[in-house]
């Protein structure tokens, strides 16, 4: 670990950063979109930089790439070319990189070129995909930062276990995405790069811990990245971005050795999972991840290959209205109505779903998190003199557990869970829960305060995707009730950071749950309930 200031090293990194940028690809002070200016989704088109190929190519989705690829229409050094170029822009004005590996990630396409030309073979089924990568899965001779300035600027030795995979599948890793410090906020800010915002309005977070990965995919520079989730950190900035993803129960993908600010923290398991523009893009991962046997590299994988899933011709649906703890905000509330309603005429069984337990499960939640006093964090920071960001001030206070109160922790989730599947298992033939991935459609930067949606169902470990609904932010529509009344102070809070005017335009996601390693099932059932609400 370094012994030099963490703002010399913050300086450095993000030095190494732009520099890393081809000087072709960068782009003057001028010539980028004015500070005010809140969408930059259409710049890529503007920069000058992508050619109309390279545009189609970047426009494309995942499953649609590999295919003309493998049908050699494609080549993938001008795949990869393409989104290299895009990533470049898209970091440019939303902030979204920390590593670039554009030279080895075209020297990768390259052979592949090379062997399909001399075998008319693909490699795998990821042929020549270009695939993000969140920051803490480790590439050797990169960093992995996650948020910690002392962590910036030293290469790692080890290879993530899911980055040879997916290398083995055919995929070309090009780009790392930012995060929090720690990957412990809902929005992707550290004191080392910087903050990641929503390319969608520039004064919205593109949330967090996986925010890199969702604002470069919602800029078309990625077709499919790879994220992690262990409060939310997958569906969140998806849900901020209104792209796909898929946070899958413990065990399903390899993920024992990618970096963490908590390492060792094991009373909620961290997973990672897909991030893309299609629920059949996230399929592209889960089902050739899945199935390479990644049980047998991982010690704590699941043997479970790909499973295929059976729907009922009416699925019976529970619907969480609010947890009593935050009241969606406006827009939600609207898309959670209008999505119920178009459901119900086509023939799912409704029924509402009490929070019961949800309060409990957030308190647990805090607690698993700073259990050690917040040791962990403190010893990543101190030696380079790093300060706790302010959204972290729950780990600078912490007092340490100790192992007994620990353990009845632990006693009272498994409790819980227990409470949680029997509830499940007396509605007969529940299917799922739909209901807000988060209380906003996405907020201003700095006003993400809740995870009690996702949060829930990482203690319960259960299966859950977040997707957009096709819906939209309103400022006509979407106002409080004069008559609104607040569960309490946060819940108040979120009323008064509400900005309509911002989130006007803003995609507006929901999510959906199933039980603990239903992810075959909940995927097909986001599929059919996209189509029914299209």
């Amino acid at each position: 670990m370094t012994s030099q200031d963490w703002q010399d090293i913050s300086k450095k990194a993000q030095d190494k950063l732009y520099e890393s940028i081809p000087s072709e690809w960068r782009i003057s002070k001028d010539k980028l979109p004015p500070a005010a200016q809140k969408d930059v989704t259409d710049f890529p088109a503007k920069s000058g930089i992508l050619t109309e190929a390279e545009l189609a190519i970047t426009d494309s989705y995942a499953t649609e790439i590999v295919k003309r690829i493998a049908a050699g229409e494609w080549k993938v050094e001008d795949v990869t070319r393409a989104f290299c170029k895009r990533a470049a822009i898209a970091h440019q004005v939303v902030n979204c990189l920390t590593v670039i590996m554009f030279e080895e990630g075209i020297a990768h396409a390259k052979k592949l070129d090379e062997w399909f030309a001399k075998t008319g073979k693909t490699v795998g089924p990821l042929h020549g995909l270009p695939v993000s990568l969140k920051d803490n899965f480790n590439v050797p001779n990169f960093p992995s930062s996650v948020g910690f300035t002392s962590w910036a600027l030293e290469p790692m030795e080890e290879e993530s276990t899911i980055v040879g995979i997916l290398r083995d599948l055919g995929a070309v890793a090009y780009v790392k995405t930012n995060v929090p410090t720690a990957m412990m906020i809902a929005e992707s800010v550290n004191n080392c790069y910087g903050r990641t915002v929503s390319p969608q309005n520039r004064n919205l977070t593109s949330g967090g811990s996986s925010g890199g990965e969702s604002a470069l995919i919602a800029m078309r520079g990625s077709p499919l990245g790879v994220g992690t989730d262990i409060g939310g950190s997958l569906r969140i900035p998806a849900a901020c971005t209104g792209i796909y993803t898929l946070r899958p129960s413990y065990g399903r993908f390899p993920h024992f050795d990618a970096r963490s600010g908590l390492a060792g923290q094991e009373s909620i398991g961290s997973v990672h999972g897909p991030m893309a523009r299609s629920v059949a893009d996230l399929r592209l991962f889960t089902d050739n991840v899945a199935n390479a046997g990644p049980w047998f590299k991982d010690p704590k994988c699941i043997p479970m290959p790909w499973r295929q899933a059976e729907l009922k011709s009416k699925p019976k649906i529970g619907v969480l209205w609010d947890n009593g703890m935050i009241t969606p905000t406006p827009p939600v509330k609207r898309a959670l109505k209008t999505v119920v309603d178009k459901l119900r005429t086509k023939g799912y069984v409704i029924v509402d779903w009490p929070a019961d337990g949800h309060a409990e499960a957030m308190e647990l939640m805090g607690k698993f998190f700073t259990a050690d006093g917040g040791k962990s964090v403190r010893e990543i920071l101190e030696p380079v003199g790093e300060p706790f960001r302010p959204e972290m001030k729950s780990y600078e206070t912490a007092n340490d557990l100790g192992v007994y109160d620990l353990w009845q922790l632990q006693k009272q989730r498994t409790a819980l869970q227990k409470k949680y599947l029997d509830r499940w298992a007396a509605c007969d033939g529940l299917d799922a829960i739909l209901g807000p991935t988060t209380p906003y459609a996405a907020p201003k930067n700095g006003d993400f305060k809740s995870v009690s949606y996702t949060g829930v169902f990482n203690i319960l470990d259960y299966s859950a995707t977040s997707f957009p609904t096709g819906l939209y932010g309103d400022r006509d529509q979407d106002t409080y009730p004069s008559d609104f009344k607040a569960f309490g102070e946060l819940d108040e809070t979120t009323k008064q950071d509400y900005d309509a005017n911002e989130i006007h335009g803003i995609p507006i996601s929901l999510q959906l749950t199933a039980r603990r390693l239903e992810d075959e099932k909940i995927m097909e059932l986001t599929a059919r309930v996209c189509n029914d609400i299209a």
